[in-house]
């Protein structure tokens, strides 16, 4: 169940991330067609602004992701011993190096792993989530994002946050060329290029929306992914069963950051949806039913 469940969460991911980047290359196809009466130029342009954005966020993604959501280093062990300790354990068992280790002052339950690699981690916890969850459950907790990073989700989520920010800058030079004059002569447009030029606007528009399903899409499945791979680390499903009951049920998060949302263990907002589409996470009632088959 488990392997199987690790290989299914790795294919769609791999579906995923293409799909991103092809969003990218389509939405600069677009912005070259459009605006710059060349779609091969707007291709380049959407290539240098993605690798030098993804470039910065995965080299500085701990400060800035930390620094987004309000989070304070915990600089020494004795400041919080029993949080410290569980760390140091589960990075211990999972084989990766010791992630610096964050607090959030909130009093709402959750946390969260981020970093551009193992040796460059870190993971923060709430206030709420010391003191309303036992050590069995903390370890659960704990466990679950020691996962995140141990399986490199940590890089996969930085690269997804870079590539969303990057379709909003693009979509954001676009309109305003749209707005300053820009754009292609059209005197002597024909019927298919017409309806090229429909096509690449309707891009514009809805390539913003896409690029945040796909981002949801792929928190999603990590998260199963991650709950799995925490529980062969503790041996201990009961424990991340409890905690993410406690969790759900409690108030929304005050210090998260929107953008940031879909790397908490649970969503930081709490929000009643209409339809599931626009979830960042999986419902926790098929993450326990999950986790209970374990």
């Amino acid at each position: 169940m488990l392997f199987q469940q690790i290989a299914q969460n790795k294919r769609r991911t791999i579906y995923v991330m293409i799909a991103f980047f092809l969003l990218v290359i389509l939405i600069g196809a677009a912005i070259g067609y459009v605006f710059f009466n060349s779609s091969l130029a707007g291709i380049l342009m959407a290539a240098v602004i993605g690798i030098f954005y993804m470039f910065s966020m995965l080299s500085r993604s701990t400060d800035i992701v930390m620094g987004m959501n309000n989070a304070v280093e915990v600089k020494q062990e004795s400041d919080f011993p029993e949080l410290w300790h569980i760390i140091e354990d589960m990075a211990l068992v999972g084989k990766i190096p010791m992630p610096r280790v964050f607090t959030i002052d909130d009093e709402s339950p959750n946390a969260f792993a981020t970093g551009r690699d193992p040796e460059h981690s870190a993971v923060a916890v709430t206030q709420g989530l010391l003191t309303r969850l036992n050590r069995e459950e903390l370890e659960g907790v704990i466990a679950h994002e020691v996962s995140h990073i141990r399986n490199y989700d940590i890089r996969l989520q930085t690269t997804a946050l870079a590539l969303v920010s990057v379709i909003s800058i693009l979509v954001n030079i676009g309109y305003n060329s749209f707005w300053w004059g820009g754009g292609r002569k059209r005197d002597n447009e024909s019927n298919g290029g017409w309806l090229i030029l429909v096509l690449s606007i309707v891009v514009l528009i809805v390539g913003p929306l896409a690029a945040s399903l796909a981002q949801m899409a792929l928190s999603r499945n990590r998260e199963f992914l991650a709950d799995a791979s925490g529980v062969e680390l503790t041996r201990n499903p009961q424990g991340l069963i409890s905690a993410l009951e406690k969790i759900s049920n409690s108030e929304p998060l005050k210090s998260a950051d929107p953008s940031s949302s879909s790397l908490y263990i649970s969503n930081p907002f709490k929000d009643s949806s209409w339809t599931h589409l626009f979830d960042t996470h999986p419902s926790t009632e098929e993450r326990i039913k999950r986790l209970k088959k374990m």
